[in-house]
């Protein structure tokens, strides 16, 4: 009989990002992620990374980040069309988080939106691309144009001392506050800076085009205060924030208002404004926001000295479940386990005393408010 030789499933490459040369130097830890070989970490290790972003300034490479240019005439209102923010109203130079949502109500990505002059960029989750890229040709067609940016590579630069170390090669950096955005010359190039980030620290995303990338990132790294950190860091930063990941924290199926985001729909998209609804899912949304969602994200403190699991199903006294942790990890900061996750809104309000099983034993876990780390934002 013959034999049948079977081949090994060939695993998809990985892109590279603009500073890959600079991640094998450092000595960082490359894992996949969203379809790229990104740094897990650098030979300090995760914690020593977290610490030095609260207490100095790291260098993130977040170039897997999927950017988009969208142009024309009406780009605002057809934007507005596909997400509940105030777009038609936004001055030049200022930015809003949002989400687009989908017919039934649920978040397909959560993104930045900026707005220069009547053109409109758009950085979204890059695990999310293909999906983004599909719904805004389906809903836009030939209203507008849709440009794929991946001539710019996206760094983002976050900490106390992150202006101090950016405004060493642009003094005019200060002049920049919390959620606007400006050109900037950055070492000899113009690059897109935005006072924003995903730590919760002060901070700036620098989009710079691809060829300068590693110059940039090499003269940010020579200033004294800052040092490059990788997604671990970057993972438990924004849970100590209280800030949603897509894909665990968000999903389809989740709606803004569940997961806590109600506070980014502006008076004018909300039902009496100027220009009300007319987004995809306002029904369910405004709905929720007005008689309250069966559930909410809500921060949680099991009482355990390991974090509890994402997936981890949450009872209440009765052993009814009650929720489910979506994001959960120990926190440098507060020296304790941490978690996210959907909790029943009737438990939540009735004292937010919970019980987990995690490795054959019984956990409580008390719900807290978010964020678990104040923000420290300049305002």
């Amino acid at each position: 009989m013959q034999a049948t030789v079977l081949a090994e499933r060939e695993e998809p490459e990985l892109a590279r990002t603009a500073l890959h040369e600079l991640h094998a130097e450092l000595g960082a830890k490359l894992v996949p992620f969203a379809g790229f070989s990104m740094p897990l970490n650098y030979p300090g290790g995760i914690l020593a990374e977290h610490r030095h972003t609260r207490s100095h300034a790291s260098l993130f490479d977040v170039s897997h980040m999927n950017r988009m240019r969208v142009t024309g005439l009406h780009a605002a209102e057809v934007l507005e069309s596909l997400c509940p923010a105030n777009l038609v109203s936004l001055p030049p130079g200022l930015f809003r988080y949002t989400v687009l949502t989908n017919d039934d109500g649920g978040i397909i990505d959560d993104l930045i939106i900026r707005r220069r002059d009547n053109d409109f960029e758009i950085v979204a989750n890059g695990a999310t691309r293909e999906t983004v890229l599909y719904w805004l040709n389906e809903r836009i067609g030939d209203e507008c144009r849709i440009q794929v940016l991946d001539e710019f590579a996206l760094l983002a630069l976050q900490g106390p001392r992150a202006a101090e170390a950016l405004a060493s090669l642009q003094p005019c950096i200060h002049d920049l506050t919390f959620m606007r955005h400006a050109a900037l010359m950055l070492a000899g190039k113009f690059c897109l800076v935005a006072r924003c980030g995903y730590t919760g620290e002060d901070g700036f995303e620098i989009s710079v085009p691809v060829e300068h990338a590693l110059t940039l990132a090499r003269q940010l790294l020579n200033h004294e205060a800052v040092a490059p950190a990788g997604l671990g860091a970057r993972d438990g930063l924004r849970l100590e924030a209280g800030l949603c990941l897509y894909g665990q924290d968000l999903d389809a199926t989740t709606s803004p208002v569940e997961a806590g985001l109600g506070w980014m729909i502006p008076r004018a998209r909300r039902p009496g404004g100027e220009r009300a609804g007319g987004f995809p899912g306002s029904a369910r949304i405004f709905a929720e926001l007005e008689a309250g969602p069966w559930r909410r994200l809500t921060g949680l403190l099991p009482d355990s000295r390991a974090p509890l699991r994402a997936g981890t199903l949450l009872y209440d006294s009765d052993g009814n479940e009650a929720g489910k942790v979506t994001s959960g990890a120990h926190s440098p900061e507060l020296g304790h386990p941490i978690a996210m996750g959907y909790v029943k809104t009737d438990h939540l309000y009735g004292g937010g005393d919970l019980k987990a099983s995690q490795r054959n034993r019984t956990i409580d876990v008390r719900t807290t408010n978010l964020p678990f780390v104040p923000h420290r934002y300049v305002r």
